[in-house]
């Protein structure tokens, strides 16, 4: 057995431990479902980053380099000629950050730098101040600071080495926010579960296991599912929103998961869900290689001849066939499925072509997802 099928068969044995033989593990409600109204915000901003080691933009190849620092200088004061500068210190940058839930004026957040033009490197900059406004235009954050990145850039004259992306870094708590988001959720008298996973047996059982709880703690049922995806949660008198979110946040349940099965047909990967069942099937899986050389040869003319040495063409064509095995598919769970197809002994990219086949003859009973 290779080591391919090995791993794939430690994977699988490891999931069905995981997993305690094919059932799901309890799991808390605040970490299958978010609060509707509970969401961070994207910015994006443009800025130039100062400092660098002659590896910034070129101003003849990156114009707008060059406005931009010319329109910077002009606010605080200096003269600044076109084309007066050469100098590749300078690169243009895309600043983007997201702006958290709840987050106060004044409080920090991480901002995300990319470079913009033909810069090959921002080790060493350092972002000017700037705005990074929201999809409404509003300015809701300035960000500035020191550049950190993870990748580096080094080149000879003869070789250059790069690790990582050298165009790409980050500021911790690089920006201020400088205007909160507006918002009633402490008010909110009925709350949105929505699910990550959308199903109608897990939605039911989280409206139950909240029922069940509210009996205790309020006295009456406050939770409802409304379809796979939502569950309404009508807040009791007397109680806050965030005590009666993380009460019911803490809460375990059983989701139900789908039958399905995961093919990355680039990287050969296969995920089985533990739900997935095969009817009875018999799969064989055998491999014919055809090889075709070309060995081309001179044929010389005999002496004294007037002939011309010719290249004819010489081809070799040779056929092999593996032994293709057969085996008896009928998978009652995850490890007997996984175990017909290792009996067969194929490879990830042959156990992708038989589970497309299995499909294909309507008896892989779960949805099966190419990627």
């Amino acid at each position: 057995m290779n080591a391919a099928l090995r791993h794939v068969m430690a994977l699988a044995a490891m999931m069905l431990l995981v997993s305690g033989g094919g059932a799901d593990a309890m799991v808390r409600i605040k970490d299958i479902t978010t609060m509707d109204g509970v969401r961070g915000n994207q910015l994006v901003g443009y800025g130039l980053v100062v400092g660098l080691q002659g590896t910034g933009d070129s101003m003849r190849a990156s114009p707008f380099t060059e406005q931009s620092l010319r329109a910077m200088l002009e606010r605080l004061g200096a003269k600044y000629e076109r084309g007066a500068s050469r100098s590749r210190n300078v690169a243009s940058v895309m600043v983007t950050a997201n702006l958290p839930p709840f987050v106060r004026k004044g409080s920090r957040i991480d901002v995300n730098v990319a470079s913009l033009g033909d810069a090959s490197s921002l080790v060493g900059g350092t972002l000017i101040m700037t705005p990074l406004k929201g999809a409404d235009g509003k300015v809701y954050a300035v960000a500035q600071g020191s550049l950190t990145l993870s990748g580096f850039t080094a080149q000879g004259q003869a070789a250059q080495v790069t690790q990582g992306v050298p165009t790409n870094a980050r500021i911790p708590d690089g920006a201020i926010v400088e205007r909160e988001l507006e918002g009633d959720f402490h008010r909110k008298k009925v709350l949105v579960l929505s699910l990550k996973n959308p199903d109608f047996g897990t939605a039911v059982r989280i409206a139950k296991t909240i029922n069940e709880y509210a009996r205790k703690r309020f006295g009456q049922k406050i939770a409802a599912a409304r379809d796979l995806r939502t569950v309404f949660v009508k807040r009791p008198p007397k109680v806050t929103v965030a005590r009666l979110v993380a009460e019911i946040g803490m809460l375990t349940v059983q989701p139900d998961t789908p039958a399905r099965v995961v093919i990355d047909e680039r990287t050969g990967t296969v995920v089985i869900g533990h739900a997935v069942r095969v009817s009875t099937v018999a799969v064989t899986h055998g491999n014919l290689t055809v090889r075709i050389a070309e060995m081309p040869v001179a044929s010389q003319p005999a002496p004294f001849s007037k002939g011309r040495t010719a290249i004819l063409p010489q081809t070799f064509i040779t056929t092999e066939e593996k032994k293709g095995n057969i085996a008896v598919l009928k998978g009652a769970d995850l490890q007997e499925l996984v175990s017909g197809l290792n009996r067969i002994g194929v490879k990830p990219k042959g156990i992708i072509a038989i589970l497309q086949a299995i499909k294909s003859a309507g008896a892989l009973q779960a949805e099966l997802v190419v990627e």
